[in-house]
């Protein structure tokens, strides 16, 4: 039986119970024939003061990330989306090859996580020496340094906006994204990426790319993009920058 608005493509896609941000931006990515289905990693909105604070709000998603899959698969769907990256970068490439072994394990679907769309989205445009925006503590930022010089990448300047809990993030002003991009865009990089799946920059990301002349990512758009690609659809987006004319 086909799903009659699910036909091309069903794809789940767990955020935390905090995250305000991947639904909406997700919904204006949405093609013809490809439904969204989200579920919640249940969390609560806690202070991120420090980084010990930081990571124990990481082993509360870890530990709600299994049933929050499980509740998503009773949709059937075709394609799963981790639609958080912090989570996905920890511990680095090592880190986040253990993370994709486990969901292997839970599920035989193809999974997109937020490190392999953003490593397939830098690669798409040959990028290796990178500037990266983040609303994370120190610690966060370390961990995605290390994630993509991991990988090879020449990583030239992190910013970490030190979001104060994770509502917060969601908060942040196009001002305050700017000033950041700006830093970066500065620098002597072949492209930005943003990562914090609760920072909303699917569509102001094209605006800094036309101002800085170069690519800019907003991690949202990279996980679509990427779920899209690797399920064989093609179709191109014109509001979300150069990625989805790729």
């Amino acid at each position: 039986m086909t799903d009659l608005m699910g036909w091309r493509r069903k794809i789940a896609v767990l955020i935390p119970s905090t995250n305000t941000i991947v639904q909406p931006e997700f919904d204006d990515m949405r093609v013809e024939g490809v439904t969204n289905h989200i579920s919640r990693v249940a969390v609560p909105n806690a202070a991120l003061k420090s980084d010990a604070d930081m990571e124990r709000f990481m082993g509360l998603i870890e530990e709600g990330t299994r049933a929050a899959l499980e509740s998503a698969l009773s949709c059937e769907p075709d394609h799963v989306v981790i639609g958080m990256s912090s989570e996905t970068f920890w511990g680095g490439l090592e880190g986040s090859r253990k993370l994709a072994a486990q969901l292997a394990e839970w599920t035989d679907l193809p999974v997109t996580m937020g490190s392999d769309a953003a490593d397939a989205a830098l690669k798409s445009y040959g990028a290796r020496r990178i500037g990266i925006l983040t609303p994370y503590l120190p610690i966060g930022d370390a961990n995605v340094h290390r994630f993509f010089t991991d990988l090879g990448y020449d990583v030239a300047q992190i910013i970490g906006l030190k979001r104060s809990s994770p509502t917060d993030i969601a908060a942040t002003t196009l001002a305050e994204m700017d000033a950041a991009l700006d830093e970066l865009g500065a620098l002597d990089v072949d492209a930005i990426l943003q990562c914090g799946t609760n920072l909303c920059m699917a569509r102001h990301a094209p605006r800094a790319e036309d101002r800085l002349g170069k690519p800019v990512i907003a991690i949202n758009t990279a996980l679509y993009w990427h779920a899209l690609r690797s399920s064989g659809i093609n179709d191109t987006l014109e509001d979300y920058g150069s990625l989805f004319l790729k």
